[in-house]
Formats: C-alpha cells, sequence, structure tokens
C-alpha cells in the first residue's frame, strides 16, 4: 500500500501531547495502523516532548511528599489489568480497523441514492462527532465547507476532489478554508471514517435535507 495524504506534523504533535480530540484522534490511530511513516514521525514527536521535560527547571517539594504519595497508593486495591472487551460490531461487509475495536458501531444508514452512514461511537467520549461513510461507484457527494478541521481516512476505494485522489491508507484535512464535493472513484464503492472537530456546512437542498439525519 502506497499512501501520499498523511496527518500533518501539528496534528501529530496534538497526538502526542494528549490534546487531539478523541474523535480525530480515532481516526490518526486508525491512519497510524497502515502509516510505518507516520508511526516513526510520532515517535520523534514523543521523544521531543520527553526531552523538554528532562530539561525542566526542577521545583521544590514537601518533604513527605514522596511518603504520602506511598500512603495514598497502598490503600487504594489492586485491581487486576485486562483489556475492554470488543463490541459487538454490525454486519457492515468490512472488516473495521483495529482501533474501532472497542467503539460502537451503528448499522449502515440510508442518506441517499447509493449513499449511508454509521455513527461510531467512543466509549467515554459519546460526544466525539465520528461516523463511518460508504458511496457508491461514482458518487457526488454532498457540497459542503466546515467550521473546525474535518479528518477523512479512506479505509476501500478512492475519493477525489479539486485538491487531489485519496486511495485506501490516505487521510485527509480539510479546514475551514476548504469547500469540495468529493467524488467517489469508478473503480469499486468507497468507505471511509470521518471525525469533525466543529460542524459541516452543507450546501444547497440536498445539504439541507441530510442534516437532520445526520446531526453533525
Amino acid at each position: 500500500m502506497t499512501i501520499h495524504h498523511h496527518p500533518s506534523d501539528e496534528t501529530l504533535l496534538r497526538l502526542a501531547a494528549g490534546t487531539l480530540g478523541a474523535g480525530p484522534a480515532l481516526v490518526v490511530s486508525v491512519h497510524l495502523e497502515s502509516c510505518a511513516h507516520c508511526r516513526w514521525r510520532l515517535s520523534g514527536f514523543e521523544a521531543m516532548g520527553g526531552a523538554l521535560l528532562e530539561e525542566m527547571r526542577p521545583v521544590p517539594l514537601a518533604a513527605d511528599l514522596f511518603g504520602r504519595t506511598i500512603e495514598r497508593l497502598e490503600a487504594i486495591p489492586p485491581e487486576p489489568a485486562r483489556e475492554p472487551p470488543p463490541r459487538k460490531q454490525p454486519a457492515l461487509g468490512m472488516d473495521l480497523p483495529r482501533a474501532l475495536r472497542h467503539c460502537d458501531v451503528g448499522p449502515w444508514r440510508w442518506l441517499g441514492p447509493g449513499f449511508h452512514w454509521s455513527k461510531v461511537t467512543i466509549a467515554g467520549s459519546p460526544e466525539a462527532k465520528v461516523m463511518l461513510l460508504k458511496g457508491r461507484t461514482g458518487l457526488h457527494l454532498p457540497a459542503h465547507g466546515h467550521t473546525g478541521l474535518e479528518f477523512m481516512q479512506v479505509l476501500s476505494g478512492s475519493l477525489a476532489d479539486e485538491r487531489g485522489r485519496y486511495f485506501p491508507g490516505d487521510l485527509d484535512e480539510a479546514d475551514d478554508e476548504v469547500d469540495h464535493r468529493p467524488v467517489v472513484g469508478e473503480e469499486s464503492e468507497c468507505i471511509c471514517l470521518a471525525a469533525l472537530e466543529g460542524d459541516t456546512r452543507l450546501h444547497g437542498l440536498l445539504g439541507r435535507l441530510l442534516r437532520p439525519f445526520v446531526g453533525f
């Protein structure tokens, strides 16, 4: 798999610092599963953060701080470490990425001719705006813009807009200056994972009709 579109340095820095929202972090995690280049970039940002911490000036602590901390830790009964069980996933006609294993993924819902969506709910972050989108070959998605960043990871098929073409493994970041109408490639249907930091500005009659169904 050759990947041409990657998350920005700013996005990977936010992920390394733990300041990237749950929805975008999930989409970027899916990208990292198949992109060794971005895993390498992320590890560099994490190492840079560690180096900055080491260079910070030490601050004097209370003389009994260590003892009080140990007492508090010993008072907490240990719990066996266990991975949360995988959520039951609906039959979507595809294998979901590992990062989605512990998310609640809804069934495909009709949005229009050849266009479906599935709501993705992240455990502990139900407010995150995340969805799977599926479009038939040649489909023109609704024209739209964004009030914040939109993160879209192509899982299968391809998409194209005036900025380029996106294949499996590619991640597109679209900011509030982007207004586009992506088109699904002719080779197969396209399935994408998308997350929003703001809202979608859907244009035209079709956009106004779809907004109540999607809610984003």
